[in-house]
């Protein structure tokens, strides 16, 4: 039986507490339920089946939301991907557990729990399965994977050192004499067989209760516990080497006739290549983590600020909102914030991938990290801390490569009996060669379970996802592609048709007035400064279009503006009723348009977009905007199609511009007049053909953003946008599409190498190990070289991902 509590929200009188007792009681497994309004907190005490997890959707279910808490641990000593079930199964028992995500590469467990659930009870359960635990604060940066990885490089090579002058002895002597016959001789002559064992004993000894204890500490426990991992197969092979060759050595014969045969330089070499292996390991997966390091340094340790009248330094975690910031030419800016005094230009390649400068003057936003040019500048801060955009593409960095895509479940349940099944093939092994081996069986015996136990190592199948995510992510972030969610990474490759927004996405988003034509009667400077009032509170691009245009006139404040999605808007503007939108609102209001329509059929052929101005309930003006392609449109939709991508528009523009602009870029499917709620019916259409991708930039977009198997958002675009999609394209640049799919690509490839090398490696090299071959060949393989094979399959795996640190920008390909 075990007992939690936890905060509960929204509980405002008894009948609320009735409630939630009863949905909680109403869960298989609880025992009883006691709600506290006054404390506002649920005390329930439950056994199996019931779990958090349960308890949590039930009073999720009733209304009343549980509180909860995120914590972030730091994990020690995990091998392999048995060790990551293991940490998620130990910790996912520990009452108030809702979730837990363990990640090999980065090796942290995100752990989210009731509110009340203390951290030291999820350190006690790590610990107790086997492992090291430290709790990462909510605001305390972690140690960069590279500086932890450098550190247990430098531990790892003095022990493969250390362990390395012990074999060498005793591998000489042993294996010396097979190689060398006169060797041998010597040997028997000089030092003599016994004294020889004696020597490799002390020394194989010596290497496995120094450099080679940190297996048999780990391992045995582990075994002994039911629970065996990559500890427990090197523990057990090398004790087992050990074992025999102590009998061989000390009570020969307890053994059969032929059989008292050493194999110390086995264990010895054995954990010598293991230690070596892993050294490797750690300095590859070093540098896994280099992106978001990369990022992190982009910003200063210090910066001036304003205080009490004069400019101190201060360092950047003491800055606070409304503080004033003094920048030098050539200075990194430390927070975001707005210019109020100089101007300079400013290199926001960080942020935009765009090489060349920006001019900046007072009212004009800042990034921090980007780089002050040769004018100096004051700016107001405005986002310090966790809320810059430098933090938030860390954060959203971090967040993906923890993840877990779909494809490592598959991983994870075969991962979970591997080493017990290992267990088992090295014992059936044992036992067949001494039922059916050549003499001496029991030579051969010890040495092909010996051989099983070491080639089964799977660290090779615990890295193959992660540490892919890992510099996949990080690589994506430094081509300004941010994978919020990381199951998008797989979704996107997946993806047969991706979806366009027009405005903003396709074109600049900054479209000007190219026509204004009033009706008879009407004067065109009061329906201007009637239309721009109107407007004024809008965020969409023809608004401040429209806007410029009435530049110089004085635009009065307008009463009760609505915005009807995908019709227009409306309000009330020195006692006028004002209507501006597409020709379906004057529709929808009663509005006579007259002849006005065919005009504006012909400026939507020409691309376009025609909007209708009604003043009282009567026609005014038709007014066109044109908004420019950008400039690398043409070409990415055409990268898109050699991917082999249809690619849809789905706009609220005017059919005749809408098509006006898909044939001036060979889009394959246009779908026009769409209203918010339209697009959501558009994408299930494109849906029946293939997956659909769909990429936008305003708030209009965000259902459909949330809709589509996968959803990227222009980084320049709206936070409701981007907060509704799956993948941020930070640079607002359509190439950003091109290759948020090809990394995605490229990604699941190398994870599927991964996966195949690391399955392929055992299913072939176990039966190899257990002796398959010797009626052919007549050779047994060595437990030696069965140690330098897993050594190198996980090396391998690594260094197949760090490949993703090359992949090249489509538009550096293009300029190329």
């Amino acid at each position: 039986m075990q007992q939690v509590t936890f905060g509960v929200q929204g509980m405002t009188c008894a009948a609320c507490v009735g409630r939630v007792e009863r949905a909680l009681a109403g869960v298989k497994g609880v025992s009883s339920a006691q709600v506290n309004l006054a404390a506002e907190s649920a005390t329930v005490s439950f056994d199996a089946p019931a779990d958090a997890a349960d308890l949590t959707r039930a009073i999720e279910a009733a209304g009343y939301p549980p509180r909860s808490d995120r914590v972030e641990l730091r994990i020690e000593g995990m091998t392999c991907a048995a060790c990551v079930g293991r940490v998620e199964a130990a910790v996912a028992e520990v009452p108030g557990v809702m979730a837990a995500r363990v990640n090999m590469a980065t090796e942290r467990a995100d752990v989210d729990l009731l509110q009340g659930t203390q951290a030291a009870v999820l350190l006690r359960a790590v610990e107790g399965a086997g492992y090291g635990a430290t709790l990462l604060s909510g605001g305390e940066a972690a140690e960069p994977v590279s500086v932890r990885k450098a550190e247990e490089a430098r531990q790892l090579g003095w022990l493969t050192l250390i362990a390395a002058v012990l074999a060498l002895p005793v591998f000489t002597l042993e294996m010396g004499g097979h190689a060398v016959p006169a060797f041998h001789h010597w040997v028997a002559r000089v030092i003599g067989t016994g004294n020889s064992h004696l020597i490799q004993f002390v020394l194989a000894t010596a290497v496995l209760v120094g450099p080679g204890w940190r297996f048999h500490r780990i391992g045995w426990p582990l075994l002994f516990k039911g629970a065996p991992d990559m500890n427990a197969l090197v523990a057990l092979g090398t004790a087992a080497a050990w074992g025999f060759s102590v009998v061989a050595t000390f009570a020969p014969g307890w053994l059969p006739a032929g059989a008292a045969n050493v194999y110390f330089e086995a264990a010895a070499v054995i954990v010598v290549l293991v230690l070596f292996g892993r050294w490797l390991e750690a300095r590859a997966r070093g540098r896994t983590g280099a992106a978001i390091e990369a990022l992190m340094a982009l910003r200063p340790d210090t910066a001036r600020v304003e205080r009490d009248g004069s400019v101190v330094e201060l360092a950047v975690g003491e800055l606070v909102t409304g503080d004033l910031v003094h920048l030098r030419p050539g200075e990194r800016i430390a927070v975001d914030g707005a210019v109020t005094r100089g101007s300079s230009w400013v290199d926001e390649s960080m942020v935009t991938g765009e090489p060349v400068p920006v001019r900046k003057a007072p009212g004009d936003s800042l990034v921090g990290g980007t780089v002050n040019g040769d004018g100096a500048l004051i700016m107001r801060a405005e986002a310090v801390g966790g809320d810059t955009v430098l933090a938030r593409i860390v954060a959203l960095v971090e967040q993906a490569q923890g993840a877990k895509l779909p494809i490592q479940s598959m991983v994870d349940r075969v991962t979970l009996y591997f080493v017990p099944t290992v267990l088992v093939v090295a014992t059936v092994t044992v036992l067949a060669w001494l039922a059916l081996g050549p003499s001496p069986a029991l030579g051969h015996a010890l040495v092909a379970g010996v051989a099983v136990l070491i080639i089964a190592c799977p660290c090779a199948m615990g890295l193959a996802t992660p540490v892919s995510i890992m510099v996949g992510t990080g690589r994506g972030a430094e081509l300004g592609v941010l994978f919020r969610k990381g199951d998008a990474l797989q979704a996107l490759e997946g993806v047969g048709i991706v979806a366009l927004d027009k405005t903003g996405t396709l074109t600049e988003g900054k479209p000007s007035v190219t026509a204004f034509d009033v009706a008879g009667g009407m004067d065109a400077d009061e329906v201007l400064r009637l239309v721009a009032a109107v407007e004024a509170g809008s965020e969409h691009p023809i608004a401040r279009a429209i806007e410029a245009r009435a530049t110089g006139l004085a635009v009065p404040a307008a009463g009760t503006v609505r915005a009807m999605p995908g019709f227009g808007v409306q309000g009330r503007v020195d006692g006028h009723m004002v209507l501006v939108g597409a020709e379906r609102l004057m529709t929808r209001k009663g509005v006579a348009l007259g002849d006005w329509p065919a005009r504006a059929a012909e400026l939507a052929a020409e691309g376009q977009t025609p909007l209708f101005a009604a003043v009282d309930g009567e026609f005014a003006a038709l007014i066109a905007v044109s908004d420019p392609i950008k400039e690398g449109t043409p070409a990415a939709i055409d990268a898109l199609h050699a991917l082999g991508l249809k690619v849809a528009m789905l706009t609220g523009d005017a059919a005749p511009t809408a098509q006006a602009v898909a044939a001036r870029l060979g889009i394959d499917h246009v779908k026009a007049e769409l209203l918010p709620a339209d697009k959501l019916a558009a994408i299930e259409a494109l849906r029946e053909e293939a997956p659909v991708a769909f990429v936008g930039d305003g708030i209009n977009d965000a259902p459909a953003l949330a809709a589509a198997d996968v959803g990227l958002a222009i980084g320049t675009g709206t936070d409701v946008a981007i907060e509704a999609a799956d993948v941020v394209l930070i640079s607002g640049d359509l190439g950003g599409v091109v290759d948020a799919t090809a990394l995605s690509r490229k990604v699941m490839r190398n994870i599927r190498q991964n996966l195949g090398w690391a399955f392929g490696y055992n299913i072939l090299l176990i039966p190899v190990a257990a002796g398959v071959l010797y009626p052919l060949s007549g050779v047994l393989l060595s437990p030696v070289l069965a140690a330098g094979a897993m050594a190198a399959s996980s090396v391998l795996v690594v260094t197949n991902a760090l490949r993703l640190r090359r992949v090249t920008p489509w538009m550096e390909k293009t300029r190329a």
